[in-house]
């Protein structure tokens, strides 16, 4: 029997900090399925009375204590939530205490200070995902020469979300271009790309999982077979070793896994 919970992030801010360290928490802990709900801008003790009703309910239903992630700032809106039947987790107290007393300075306690105050970092990352949209799947291939990183694969090894996430994590100017069946049966770079040899990073995929993902867009097709499957993985693997490009398996990693795996190969460094 599967075991649920319920789990809320909370913020007087958007909430993605809160979300972000609760959910990588959570993640490691495979045999419980978590109902997650994101509850942002909660900024006033209103606001924190509608939430308490609504980690109280929630307790009823699971029969069981919510688990509450919160990165608010405000002792009075804190409080409130305190009188939820949850099991909180306050994210800033475990690492604000001892910054606190190593730079031996008061943090601040006004909201939304992770706002994007410097607009370079923000100008890179937009710039960064503009490029990563006008050079996905390898429709333009003439501002290849901008690009930090150029992912290359069969076609859906996972190679665009990596590029997005390249780009809104870290700056970083990630194209993409798919390898067809013409190239990998060729065993040769295709021209658009092999003047970026050095820029090249293959990605690859278990071919039942392939099979799965391209089902789901083309059922019963040749393209989703198999059969197919297994010739193109097996082929375009065969390339990165004989090309000697490295590659990684994307298979059992998120998104981010992925991304961090590039950028750890590529020598990549961020750019924002």
């Amino acid at each position: 029997m599967t075991i649920k919970r319920t789990a809320f992030f909370i913020s007087d801010g958007t909430g993605i900090t809160s979300e972000a360290l609760g959910v990588s928490l959570l993640n490691r802990f495979e045999d419980i399925a978590f109902d997650k709900e994101t509850l942002p801008y909660v900024d006033s003790v209103e606001k924190a009375h509608e939430v308490v009703e609504k980690i109280n309910i929630a307790a009823r239903i699971d029969d069981s204590r919510p688990l509450v992630f919160d990165t608010v700032v405000d002792d009075a809106i804190r409080k409130v939530i305190a009188t939820s039947d949850s099991f909180m987790i306050d994210v800033f107290a475990a690492f604000l205490g001892p910054l606190q007393r190593e730079l031996n300075e008061q943090p601040s306690t006004k909201v939304g200070r992770t706002r994007i105050t410097e607009s370079t970092h923000y100008d890179k990352r937009i710039e960064a995902i503009n490029y990563a949209l006008e050079n996905d799947d390898g429709a333009r291939t003439k501002y290849y020469d901008q690009a930090d990183v150029i992912l290359i694969g069969v076609s859906r090894s996972g190679k665009t979300p990596a590029c997005l996430y390249l780009a809104m994590q870290y700056g970083i100017k990630a194209a993409n271009y798919p390898l067809t069946e013409e190239d990998i049966e060729d065993q040769k770079l295709p021209a658009s790309i092999k003047g970026f040899r050095e820029k090249l990073f293959g990605l690859t995929i278990e071919p039942d999982r392939l099979a799965l993902i391209r089902n789901e867009r083309k059922p019963n097709s040749r393209y989703a077979s198999m059969k197919q499957c297994n010739h193109e993985v097996e082929e375009v693997e065969l390339m990165y070793r004989r090309e000697r490009i490295a590659y990684t398996n994307t298979t059992h990693y998120s998104v981010e896994e992925i991304a961090t795996r590039v950028m750890v190969k590529s020598g990549l460094q961020r750019r924002c």
